[in-house]
């Protein structure tokens, strides 16, 4: 037995002193997936609170929302939500990590003891002593079904991994496998884990184990596959599964925490503790596990799994999900199939058989998992009964594909120039509905009936626009755009003289009959967009055709190919059209254009990349006016000015649940919208009503050698952002426009980059890569986030790069101190010179009073380079006006910085008198670099070179006086 060598912190007070079985409370702890934040609660305390791993020691963020203890916590897939249940019978759901409350989701009349979220992170289920199981829609708040059937509280939930099946276990020990889709419960297993009574210290949780061993049941039939017998002595009373599903970690009433290997079926360390462990969590990056006993105390195992074994985080899964309460598998294809962590093997074994003859399985195999036997993929394994089913799927797959080449897909037997398709909008299904446009404003379905079509508009907050009556389509539109002003259709050439109609209809008008159209004969609409006060359609000609919102027609261009896709957004227009014919590999060889209609110019032009064989699925603008593209290999890429001009991959399917297609309807600065489909499907259906998921952007970021790769994808991402913030602020200073309210945006996300360096350079401390610290100390903006940093390292005990960090600060002080001698600034009455460093000594400053107070004025809110996103002033005044507020902001950011100067001694006090004359004082370190001229005066330019900081440039730092 190892002698206990995880060290514990308290983070809640417990309810009574630990007097073995029985005492204590039933606390919680969860990672968000980044592994930046560690959550804890406990049922004897009303509050939640939010640790730094990497600082355990530093003080949690305390929330503070519940009337009683907490008893149940889960983090969204994304970690952007928080949400929390209670004795208080309330269910909270919070942003996360800030901690602000956002609503009251669900009240129960009975406390609550179980939450779960499902791997899109759209559906919350809760439960409780209430018997029922709420599943709650997260995105509007709606109850979507409630589950009954069982007879006690409801103490452990767990979301199937594909979102097919809900597993729920009560305080009597029995278990319930629920469909999601129709609520019928599918297997009841009675007696399956202990019946803990009225001890809420622990509780039956998903995957409780039968007496004191871990019983492993099929995901499909509830049979009983194999079990883990170990040396545990009491009842189990936990377990969490490794993020590859390699290992179990499984804690009980002995107080002993044992890790296994589940392909070998035995356990490969443990400890024992003080107190029952009733809570554990495995680090989603790394090789850790958190725990937190019935006590309050909270601690993380380094190093769980031995260095010579395989990594919890290596090779996870791409279609096995990680489920984090690990009660259910995938069915008998699917764990053969699975490249780790799958269960195929050990159950063969413990049978003594490769399939047992009474296995039934409840569903087919999918296209998509035949389809990749097909291919003969590595980590696919192919079954003789299979074979028959293939023939007739690869049948199947290739009609299916025939019926969307026009649409959605290249064939890969013969390369093929994409046609045309319009963004948000689905293929044409007989006797179903389908979406003409799906985007952030709304969407625009219509369905067929004998000769003609019905059209409905619907708004996605239905409080921002009208109610648009339903229309009859006689023409039998097939493509449209919608926004808040109104909706533009079209349809192909008909007719015996073959028209091809246009439509505009206005949601609101002063005038009557404000609804137009026109006819184009033998030239057919391609692809239509609108804008502000504009409508645009391309036709087969080539030529885009743009009228005002009236219906004038205002221009008519030809452009350079035939027309893929359009999208608008307020004045601008962008068009995507074929440069040339595919390449034989099957690669679209397309270009981008983008016109800005009110000044008749074009703004943007270049080629559109494209993933290797793909071709585009989705292209438009995000909701801050940024130029977004989709591939069908699942790559989202954003159009950036840097480099001249470059497009970001900011998310790729690849990296997300293998068996789901992503429906891309918009995006903003941080979060993909789109709606999940599960292979084959390419589209959702109308009905029922599809659901917006939300994803994170993120970049394909390499495997670092830190494990911190979410880490450097937040601070390229941080990096972009800035830079979109001083684009906007250019373009409104120079429409004229105030940039004030950019201000905050732009030192928020500059703090927020701040505190992601710093995790970096605590990554790099503890991986030794100390180079990599000293480059990333250099990038931080603020003066209090390097003294952070030299605290950090000097707690670290690394005096060396604490030493380091210290000159790197100095350094950056003078060099600044020197670059502001010769800042000269706007002056309306007085040319005095202004010394920007002067370094004396306070008697020196109190006797000189009265000759200095018109050329040296101290800052009091020190910052290590000039204000960042000063507005321009057309004016002196403005800039006056501009300097005042960029100073307030300055203050309110680094109020807590120590202010204390250090005073240096000035050679000639005689010199230092002429302070207006001097050019330059020399110090030993700079004291003040920080000291700002009155608005009324000018600094004389010094004759010698500005010195320039050490700190890389910034391309936001703009300068506040011209």
């Amino acid at each position: 037995m190892k002698v206990r060598s995880v060290k514990l912190r308290e983070a809640h007070k417990a309810a009574s002193s630990s007097n073995g079985r029985g005492g204590g409370s039933f606390c919680s702890v969860v990672w968000d997936q980044q592994a930046h934040h560690l959550v804890t609660a406990s049922s004897s305390d009303p509050s939640i609170s939010i640790h730094d791993p990497l600082l355990p020691s530093s003080a949690p963020r305390i929330l503070r929302h519940h009337r009683d203890g907490v008893t149940a916590i889960a983090i969204s897939p994304n970690s952007t939500c928080l949400a929390s249940g209670s004795i208080d019978h309330s269910v909270k759901l919070y942003k996360f990590p800030g901690g602000e409350f956002e609503t009251n989701i669900t009240r129960f009349t009975l406390p609550i003891r179980a939450l779960s979220f499902n791997r899109s992170g759209s559906m919350l289920a809760a439960a409780g002593d209430d018997e029922g199981i709420k599943l709650i829609n997260t995105i509007d708040g709606s109850i979507a079904r409630v589950l009954k059937g069982h007879k006690g509280p409801v103490t452990g939930l767990a979301f199937d991994p594909k979102s097919e099946y809900l597993a729920s276990v009560d305080s009597n020990g029995t278990v319930i496998f629920w469909e999601l889709q129709s609520g019928v419960a599918l297997h009841t297993l009675k007696g399956v884990a202990p019946d803990i009574g009225l001890d809420l210290s622990v509780m039956n949780v998903i995957s409780w184990s039968l007496r004191n061993d871990v019983v492993m049941y099929d995901r499909d039939t509830a049979e009983k596959l194999f079990t883990l017998r170990g040396d545990h002595i009491q009842p189990i009373c936990f377990l969490s599964w490794s993020p590859n599903g390699k290992y179990l970690a499984t804690s009980g009433l002995d107080r002993q925490v044992l890790i296994w290997d589940v392909d070998r079926k035995q356990d490969i360390d443990r400890q024992k503790f003080d107190d029952k462990i009733c809570c554990m969590a495995w680090k989603p990056i790394g090789n850790a596990l958190a725990i937190i006993d019935v006590m309050g105390k909270y601690g993380i195992w380094e190093s769980v799994v031995p260095s010579s074994m395989k990594s919890p985080t290596e090779d996870i899964p791409n279609l096995n999900s990680k489920n984090s309460n690990g009660l259910l598998f995938f069915d008998e294809e699917e764990e053969d199939l699975s490249a780790s962590g799958g269960l195929s093997d050990v159950g063969e074994g413990s049978h003594g058989e490769s399939e047992p003859s009474s296995r039934k399985r409840l569903r087919k195999p999918s296209a998509y998992e035949e389809n990749l036997e097909e291919n003969g993929n590595d980590e696919w394994s192919l079954r003789p009964k299979v074979e028959s089913r293939k023939k007739a799927n690869r049948i199947e797959k290739e009609s299916l594909n025939n019926r969307n080449e026009g649409l959605r897909s290249i064939t890969s037997a013969r390369p093929k120039m994409q046609e045309s398709f319009q963004p948000g909008a689905t293929p044409v299904q007989p006797g179903k509905r389908s979406f003409l446009c799906y985007n952030m404003v709304g969407s625009i379905t219509t369905i067929d009936h004998d000769g003609y079509s019905h059209i409905e508009i619907d708004f996605h907050d239905t409080g921002s626009g009208p109610r648009v009556p339903s229309m009859t389509d006689h023409f039998g539109f097939t493509m449209a755009a919608l926004n808040e002003n109104g909706s533009v259709f079209a349809n192909p050439c008909k007719g015996e003289k073959s028209m091809s109609t246009l439509m505009y209809r206005p949601f609101s008008t002063w005038a009557n009959n404000s609804e137009w159209s026109m006819r184009l004969e033998g030239e057919e609409v391609k692809a239509v967009a609108l804008g502000t006060a504009w409508v645009a359609a391309i036709t087969s000609f080539n030529f885009l055709r743009i009228f005002s919102e009236s219906g004038l027609q205002r221009h008519i261009l030809s452009l350079n190919g035939p027309v893929v896709t359009a999208s608008g957004f307020k004045d601008e227009l962008a068009i995507v059209t074929h440069t040339c014919d595919c390449l034989p590999s099957n690669d679209q060889m397309l270009e981008f254009t983008v016109f800005k209609i009110s000044t008749g110019t074009q703004s943007l032009k270049g080629r559109l990349p494209l993933t290797p064989g793909s071709h585009l699925a989705w292209f438009g603008f995000s909701e801050e006016g940024q130029l977004s593209s989709y591939d069908s290999k699942g790559v989202l890429r954003v159009y950036t000015s840097q480099y001249g001009g470059s497009w970001l991959p900011l998310f790729s399917a690849s990296k997300e649940k293998s068996d789901e297609n992503y429906w891309v309807v918009g995006l903003n600065a941080s979060k993909l919208f789109c709606i999940v489909c599960k292979k084959p499907d390419l589209f959702p259906q109308v009905m029922p009503k599809p659901v917006l998921t939300l994803l994170n952007l993120s970049f394909p970021v390499a495997s670092s050698d830190l494990g911190a790769e979410a880490l450097e994808n937040e601070f390229i991402l941080n990096n972009m952002h800035l830079l979109q913030i001083q684009k906007r602020m250019e373009e409104m200073a120079g429409a004229g426009l105030d940039t004030t309210s950019l201000d905050d945006e732009a030192f928020n996300t500059e703090a927020a980059q701040d505190r992601c360096i710093l995790r970096l350079i605590a990554s790099c401390c503890n991986g030794d890569k100390l180079v990599r610290a000293i480059e990333l100390v250099k990038l931080l903006s603020l003066e209090k986030s390097v003294k952070g940093a030299i605290k950090l390292v000097t707690a670290l005990k690394l005096p060396n790069l604490a030493e380091r960090f210290n000159s790197v600060l100095e350094e950056r002080l003078l060099n600044e101190a020197k670059g502001m001698k010769q800042t000269t600034l706007p002056s309306s009455s007085s040319d005095a010179p202004v010394m920007a460093n002067v370094a004396v000594s306070k008697a020196l400053v109190s006797s000189e009073t009265s000759k200095t107070s018109e050329t040296v004025i101290s800052s009091s809110s020190p910052k290590l380079t000039a204000p960042l996103f000063t507005k321009k002033a057309k004016s002196q005044e403005g800039a006056k006006g501009g300097i005042k507020k960029t100073e307030q902001k300055q203050t309110t950011l680094l109020d807590d910085i120590d202010k204390e100067k250090k005073v240096d001694e000035v050679k000639n006090a005689g010199e230092a008198r002429k302070i207006g004359e001097m050019s330059q004082i020399q110090t030993d370190r700079p004291s003040n670099p920080f000291i700002k001229s009155s608005n009324k005066q000018e600094v004389k330019k010094v004759g010698e070179n500005q010195v320039q900081s050490h700190r890389p440039s910034n391309p936001f730092l703009k300068s506040s006086v011209k």
